[in-house]
């Protein structure tokens, strides 16, 4: 059984507030976030509801010395609408964030996963952002 635990403390509070600070700046706001025990190659399922037409952002922040960070997002009828996938020395590094907007009101499903070989318990970080009303018709 999976089930969702935090870590123990927060080694990305770095990198967290420094995304959310930018991201307030371009207007979102923060609606969930949660740091995460995962292990190596298992993917963590994060259910969410989601409306129709809001534009959301969403980050996961996974373990620098993973070599492979992936995150997958399927909507209520188990359709995969979203699949990032970061490498160790990319660019972006141990951080995928992508912008979403539903065509309808309802769950989406996200799961992410990483891969690393020298651990098996790994910390995980997850922020799902959203512009306001007003601001997501601009």
């Amino acid at each position: 059984m999976i089930k969702l635990q935090s870590c123990e403390g927060n080694p990305y509070q770095h990198a967290v507030d420094s995304i959310k600070k930018a991201c307030t700046e371009q207007g979102y706001v923060l609606l969930r976030e949660a740091s995460i025990q995962m292990e190596s190659e298992y993917e963590m399922p994060v259910v969410l509801p989601m409306t129709g037409g809001t534009i959301y952002q969403f980050f996961f922040i996974g373990d620098p010395t993973s070599k492979l960070y992936e995150v997958r997002m399927y909507d209520f009828s188990e359709r995969q609408v979203v699949y990032k996938r970061n490498q160790w020395g990319d660019v972006d590094g141990n951080i995928i964030s992508y912008t979403y907007t539903p065509q309808a009101s309802e769950y989406h499903m996200i799961k992410p996963v990483q891969v690393n070989k020298k651990k098996k318990n790994l910390c995980g970080y997850v922020m799902l952002m959203k512009k306001p009303e007003p601001t997501a018709r601009k």
